[in-house]
């Protein structure tokens, strides 16, 4: 008898493209092997991971789920199952809506996934399971990452914010802590089997250390993270500017693996629309940690989010994000017209605005920003940089017959996988093939908005840890990635799946 196949598909943050490596780690835990690429529905457990971020967030989830239904009823014994933070707001109501679904589980008890598909199994009815705080930190539960050489490790969940835009508070609760123990843990033990590169996730990631009482918890972490041996780049996200201190400025810059990056939303650059927004900084003091840590880390890259068209912003505030915008010289940002989100105090606000005024101050906004992004990135043409190889960031690699890999500063950067000055015998090519999580050296030569050329030969390939983790992985055939995104990366170095400013905005 052949083992039972799962599909898990995935809408939203970095929260929940990290809770499903954990539902994947969980069932392949529990027996199930991963569906083939294409299966679309095609298995015996397909898992929706939502988010309730979005406006239209439970009509994408019905939509898809009256999709699977025909095919439940083809397939004796398939189940359905339906967690994330829209199965956390709306409990009973997707079985009610969708009464075909097995099993709906919260943002609080992802670890109940196995229990809860035996029982629906056996009782032969849908198991609804919503856990009013957390049950554990996804990073202790099994896990199965899309990536041999970079991963996530959740440092702290929820929020206590109350940003008038995000539902996220009430959906993953008030912010608690990990242990600092905990974390270096899992980080030493990642770094054990071959990862090189972590990402320190929060829902307000630089706020940690309030619910353990040490303000200055964030910046020994990243400290402590620069100690651990063969760790080779940190990043973290997403920061929030109200507790964006100056020894986390200072940790950055004197710990070498703490990559010179920063991703920090701004949401608006008008101190009218941050107050209706309920953020805690106005925007001298955002542009002033910027100038900070400019100072501090010449070469940071600095990126955003920003939301257009806030109930109640006037022509003259959304100038002030224009002006904002020209003064932070972002290297990238992802920009969002507002949309109202159920449940949240500014779905319910005055003045909100037309459509056709959203969208047409969202073009300038992007139009702006796609220069600055530009003049920024030409700033990279000369130099030499140590690109981390990636899999699956290149899309026309086939193509180009180039390599795609991050640089520090997360830039993505497509680059020739020859070696310059090799012997004519290897006809330019390095001795041994360049794999993900090896690290290529090469000098940018055209640059492009969102991307960076390295038009001629690598000046140096080292290969790494990661690579051979990498290579071992891939000795034989695996199932491709299920998680399915529809938002650009935030400071996360490929493989590791899209994050989207989304619910996980600081």
């Amino acid at each position: 008898m052949s083992a039972k196949t799962y599909e898990v598909r995935t809408y939203g943050c970095q929260m929940n493209v990290h809770d499903s490596e954990r539902l994947s780690g969980l069932l392949e835990g529990a027996g199930y092997v991963r569906a083939p690429e294409g299966a679309d529905g095609d298995a015996d457990v397909v898992v929706f991971n939502t988010c309730a971020v979005r406006e239209n967030a439970d009509n994408k989830l019905y939509g898809n789920l009256g999709r699977l239904a025909p095919m439940k009823t083809k397939r004796p014994g398939m189940q359905i199952a339906v967690g994330g933070c829209l199965a956390q707001k709306d409990r009973d109501t997707i079985v009610k809506r969708a009464p075909w679904v097995d099993v709906v589980f919260g943002t609080h008890n992802i670890g109940k996934l196995p229990v809860l598909l035996e029982r629906a199994r056996i009782q032969e009815e849908a198991q609804v399971e919503i856990a009013e705080s957390l049950e554990a930190f996804p990073s202790t539960l099994p896990t199965r990452r899309e990536s041999a050489y970079a991963a996530w490790v959740s440092i702290s969940v929820g929020c206590n914010n109350t940003c008038t835009f995000c539902i996220v508070p009430a959906l993953r609760g008030k912010e608690k802590d990990r242990r600092p123990g905990d974390i270096l843990a899992e980080v030493e033990a990642l770094v054990a089997e071959g990862v090189s590169e972590i990402t320190l996730l929060g829902q307000n990631v630089n706020a940690y250390g309030s619910d353990i009482g040490d303000r200055e918890a964030f910046s020994k972490l990243l400290r402590a993270c620069g100690k651990v041996e063969g760790l080779e780049r940190v990043r973290f996200t997403s920061p929030h500017p109200r507790d964006f201190t100056d020894d986390v400025i200072a940790a950055m810059a004197e710990t070498p693996n703490v990559m010179p990056q920063l991703h920090m939303p701004l949401q608006s650059g008008s101190d009218t629309v941050l107050k209706a927004m309920r953020r805690s900084y106005r925007q001298e003091r955002f542009l002033g940690i910027i100038e900070k840590v400019r100072a501090s880390i010449p070469h940071a890259a600095i990126s955003t989010d920003i939301i257009v068209g806030f109930p109640g912003e006037t022509e003259e505030d959304f100038e002030q994000t224009m002006h904002t915008v020209r003064e932070a010289r972002f290297a990238n940002a992802f920009t969002f017209q507002y949309s109202k989100r159920p449940g949240t105090p500014a779905a319910e606000m005055e003045g909100q605005i037309p459509k056709e005024v959203v969208q047409a101050r969202y073009m300038r906004l992007v139009a702006l920003q796609e220069e600055i992004s530009w003049e920024e990135s030409k700033k990279q043409v000369g130099r030499t940089v140590e690109v981390m190889v990636a899999e699956g960031e290149g899309r026309k690699d086939g193509a180009t017959h180039r390599l795609s890999g991050r640089a520090p500063d997360n830039r993505l950067v497509h680059f020739e996988p020859s070696l310059r000055g090799s012997d004519d015998q290897h006809g330019g090519k390095p001795d041994k093939e360049v794999r993900p999580g090896d690290v290529v050296t090469v000098e940018i030569t055209y640059a492009a908005p969102h991307h960076l050329l390295a038009e001629g030969a690598a000046l140096a390939v080292r290969r790494t840890r990661a690579g051979d983790a990498w290579e071992k992985r891939n000795a034989a055939p695996r199932p491709a990635p299920g998680v399915m995104l529809g938002l650009p990366s935030v400071g996360v170095p490929a493989p590791l799946p899209s994050a989207t400013g989304g619910c996980a905005i600081g």
